[in-house]
């Protein structure tokens, strides 16, 4: 089958028993498939409309002067179109998903079906408080497992992401400084933070500075004492860190920021190795997002909009932004102006609410697992992680000694001399069914690959990918560099150039003579 090769070579359709290629270019159910604009024509369309002559416009002289250039197909070869295409895509229900951490774990349907409950799913937040009461309800009841989860006496609903979070959490500890007449410049990060970490401290307007790491893989606390004074802001800081280890120094940590007179937020993204285990505010945490798409299901990027609380401690608690939720003898209200119970909050950071659909999912997951359920979740994950740790790091290696958190973390020490890299090992990963784990981060372990099975994986899958990745590496090490350098063989597409699809993307669709003459 012809098709266009240009910025996503194909590789060579596979010979049937006899040696020969299939006259469709399709391998059975393995179904090659062209661009839409190659299925299709622009100079015809799917659909029948009959020539209406426009009298008045309303586009106030934004017109189209020209053809749109979209391909017509019917709805059938539309449907079939996207469909076979989906054929192509990895997806958690399909098998594990190891990026670390990401914390892609299975979605269980009931949330997907309590999200869609008429009362939930067809609300709108301009409606009068007195017809949304359950919804409220249920927002002050997640809010309520949030604070109780972690310890921490206030939390915002309404950010809506993680790194959204953070600048939840950096705003209010900027509000509290300013307060106190001392704004100060300086957020500290260690080199295992989070890139939205470092990110969100210079957005919001201080100067980020690095914080080593030991020799073990975490804050060298004697390093992070020197700096601290009276410039110094906060800390942000993620426990578990980057490197799938906890923080053995996190309360000797939170005391000598305090001391300092800098507040300690906490990145809450591996917050899904730690719920029912330990509560933040017991650690000395002033401020932490959590991710609901993660910690509390519903894959980030797999299933809609994200959603990322913040939790305060006493001290950041009264700068918390508004909108809040608050109960008494009326019912349920939702604070959205300053008022005397709101005088000191930095204000609002979005329109609205929240992401209803999210805590409907997440008050779900709470509910059907319990506090004895949520506990496991963490041990679990815990569990998966270090099973596979313990498998494979006879095989490949591990940068830092002792048991891992939630994520494995590995090096490319074991490739050296192979001629086989991080990303050629991921790329064999695709020809064994699996998505390719987290590659090249952290950025402090050289060819990092990290992995993330998270607590809904079965042995028996974790078994099956295990053994994978041990033949990948003794297949490695015994030299068979063609297995990984190519790879991957049997995906729908080869290896892309992805350099040149970074840096020239083509994001219009031109003929392909059209383009042979513009190079």
């Amino acid at each position: 089958m012809s098709m266009n090769t240009h910025g996503r070579p194909t590789q060579p359709v596979a010979a049937n028993a006899d040696g020969a290629a299939s006259f469709s270019g399709n391998r059975g159910l393995d179904l090659q498939e062209p661009l839409i604009f190659e299925l299709g024509s622009n100079t015809r369309t799917g659909v029948d409309l009959s020539d209406e002559k426009i009298t008045k416009s309303y586009l106030g002289g934004l017109e189209r002067t020209q053809p749109i250039n979209l391909p017509g197909l019917s709805e059938p070869e539309v449907v079939r179109h996207f469909t076979r295409l989906s054929r192509k895509n990895y997806a958690i229900d399909m098998g594990i998903f190891a990026l670390g951490s990401c914390t892609m774990k299975h979605n269980p349907r009931l949330n997907e079906k309590m999200a869609r409950l008429p009362g939930f799913g067809d609300i709108h937040p301009l409606q009068p408080q007195s017809s949304v009461q359950g919804a409220l309800q249920l927002m002050h009841t997640l809010a309520h497992w949030l604070t109780t989860l972690t310890g921490m006496p206030a939390v915002a609903m309404s950010p809506k992401a993680g790194a959204h979070g953070e600048l939840c959490g950096l705003m209010a500890i900027r509000a509290a400084l300013v307060a106190r007449g001392n704004a100060r410049q300086v957020v500290l990060c260690p080199e295992s933070a989070h890139g939205t970490n470092p990110a969100t401290a210079a957005f919001c307007g201080y100067r980020v500075e690095d914080i080593p790491a030991n020799a073990k893989g975490r804050v060298d606390l004697e390093a992070l004492k020197a700096r601290l004074g009276p410039d110094v802001a906060a800390i942000m800081l993620t426990n578990p860190n980057t490197c799938g280890m906890f923080e053995p120094d996190i309360k000797a940590i939170a005391d000598a920021v305090h001391a300092a007179g800098a507040f300690f937020y906490c990145d809450g993204a591996n917050y899904n190795a730690l719920v029912g285990k330990v509560r933040p505010g017991d650690l000395g945490v002033d401020a932490m997002h959590i991710n609901l798409h993660k910690t509390f299901s519903t894959p980030h990027g797999g299933g809609g909009p994200g959603s990322g609380p913040v939790v305060f401690s006493e001290a950041l608690a009264p700068f918390a932004p508004i909108p809040t939720v608050i109960k008494n003898a009326d019912g349920y209200h939702l604070i959205e102006e300053e008022n005397a119970e709101s005088q000191t909050t930095f204000g609002r950071m979005v329109a609205f609410h929240g992401q209803m659909g999210m805590f409907v999912r997440a008050l779900t997951y709470m509910m059907s697992h319990g506090a004895d359920g949520l506990m496991q979740v963490a041990e679990d994950a815990v569990l998966n992680a270090n099973y596979i740790l313990a498998s494979l790091k006879d095989v490949m290696t591990a940068p830092y000694e002792g048991p891992c958190m939630h994520e494995a973390l590995f090096d490319d020490s074991f490739l050296k001399g192979t001629g086989v890299t991080t990303l050629d090992f991921a790329k064999g990963m695709i020809d064994e069914g699996f998505h390719p784990m987290t590659m090249y981060f952290p950025l402090v372990v050289h060819g990092a690959m990290l992995i993330e099975p998270t607590e809904t994986e079965s042995k028996a899958t974790l078994d099956q990918f295990i053994h994978s990745l041990r033949g990948l590496a003794k297949a490695a090490v015994d030299g068979d560099a063609n297995r990984f350098t190519g790879a991957p063989y049997f995906a729908p597409l080869a290896r892309l150039d992805e350099t040149r699809a970074a840096r020239q993307p083509i994001l219009s669709y031109k003929e392909p003579e059209m383009l042979q003459a513009a190079e």
